[in-house]
């Protein structure tokens, strides 16, 4: 069993691909000082993205990497850790970035990119989480924090909290009551990271308090 991290304050880089809402709700939990962490930089995908303009007013580095120019991802990976690099980040978060993940990040952070997916994992991976829930008919849903391995949603989990399927639900109203709980366990997963109380047993997460 290994210590994926010592305790300490968090130097988190953000990956964002839209509205940020993640993004937002760590930053609040940092502000209330409930999340020993720092926000070096927003990089996102879209130049357009939402959450870019939320990260400049907050003081935050952000800067849209348009990955169309260059060769190829790994290409694009390595200016996304050169910039991370330059900002001494040692943690990535994944807030709505809606790309693959690589072997260029994965290696330069080995178990310190971390994800959050709308549904319980390992059910329903990937895209239209919210949609797959309900075509199966499940009567419970909700979200996972990750670790991001090579995988589609396939790393260690390090968190999960649970929202019941109404009968009326469609995809907007259950879209919007698991957001609510990716909110507060998001940021609560990485606090973990901050305490160094993260250790990694095979692929299965375990939490110590001991520490």
């Amino acid at each position: 069993m290994i210590q994926i991290r010592p305790a300490g304050q968090l130097n988190l880089a953000v990956l964002a691909s839209g509205r940020g809402s993640n993004f937002d709700a760590i930053c609040q939990a940092i502000e209330r000082n409930e999340l020993d962490a720092r926000i070096k930089l927003l990089l996102s995908d879209k130049l357009d993205a939402p959450a870019l303009e939320k990260a400049k007013g907050r003081g935050i580095i952000a800067q849209a990497i348009d990955p169309y120019n260059f060769t190829d991802r790994n290409d694009y990976e390595n200016e996304l850790v050169r910039l991370m690099k330059q900002q001494q980040v040692d943690m990535v978060v994944l807030a709505g970035y809606m790309r693959l993940v690589g072997t260029v990040i994965l290696e330069n952070y080995p178990n310190r990119v971390l994800n959050i997916h709308p549904a319980l994992l390992p059910s329903f991976p990937g895209l239209n989480a919210h949609k797959q829930a309900l075509d199966y008919g499940v009567k419970f849903s909700g979200c996972t924090v990750h670790i991001v391995d090579s995988g589609m949603d396939s790393g260690p989990i390090i968190c999960q909290a649970v929202v019941p399927v109404l009968d009326n639900d469609n995809e907007e109203t259950l879209s919007q009551r698991i957001l609510q709980q990716e909110h507060q366990i998001y940021w609560q997963s990485l606090q973990l990271f901050a305490e160094g109380r993260v250790y990694l047993d095979g692929r299965r997460i375990v939490i110590r308090a001991d520490v």
